[in-house]
């Protein structure tokens, strides 16, 4: 049931933001939009592959356990809003009003490279860390433990890499420079959540401390 539950969890997001995309285009011959779309379903794809094994992850990310911080709800919850309205500038500057002048192909092509390499960066965090949950708690039920091998070694959050380096190249498929304003604000959410959720592992997951003094980059190798 868990693996069920996941994935029609998983397909109903997906389908949603898609149609969200398609709606605001106002039409369905819309070749960014079914890039995007056909990308996503790549990606989600490759996530039922990559956690198809582990059950106690699956059943993790389908329904959480309790504790979960009250920030990270409140992120989550603005992130979503964010999403849905980046979702919604895309379809109507690309596929309808055309607000933003067209960006050269080569954009284009960085964008899908992008969205490609954030979603393989996110998705080989996840396979690495079986306590890679969707939400910030600690898993006191699941033994949680420090993840602190593969990319783990090089930054402390590179699941939120991924997601970030996925955003950049969003408003670059869409060719739209408006989008880049959602797009930013989500990144920013991201930057924000990854500071607060680092705070909550130093403070409350044993073995923290000494993977900060191994791996001194929360987010971006040399930088921060």
């Amino acid at each position: 049931m868990g693996k069920l539950k996941y994935f029609s969890k998983s397909l109903f997001g997906l389908l949603f933001f898609m149609l969200i995309i398609f709606i605001a285009a106002g039409k369905v011959n819309f070749f960014r939009g079914w890039v995007y779309v056909l990308l996503s379903i790549f990606g989600l794809a490759l996530n039922l592959l990559t956690i198809r094994d582990n059950e106690q992850l699956i059943r993790e990310r389908a329904k959480p356990g309790p504790d979960i911080k009250s920030w990270d709800k409140t992120i989550l919850g603005f992130s979503a809003v964010v999403t849905v309205v980046a979702y919604i500038v895309a379809g109507l500057d690309a596929g309808r009003f055309h607000w933003s002048p067209e960006l050269n192909s080569t954009y284009f092509i960085l964008g899908v490279f992008l969205v490609l390499t954030g979603q393989i960066f996110f998705l080989y965090a996840k396979k690495q860390n079986t306590f890679f949950s969707s939400v910030a708690r600690i898993q006191t039920e699941r033994a949680h433990a420090v993840c602190n091998s593969g990319v783990y070694r090089f930054v402390r959050h590179p699941g939120y890499l991924g997601m970030i380096i996925s955003w950049a190249g969003f408003p670059l498929i869409f060719s739209s420079i408006y989008s880049f304003i959602p797009a930013a604000i989500a990144i920013s959410l991201l930057v924000l959540r990854t500071a607060l959720e680092d705070e909550m592992l130093d403070r409350e997951l044993d073995g923290y401390k000494g993977y900060i003094e191994e791996t001194k980059y929360k987010l971006i190798p040399f930088l921060w």
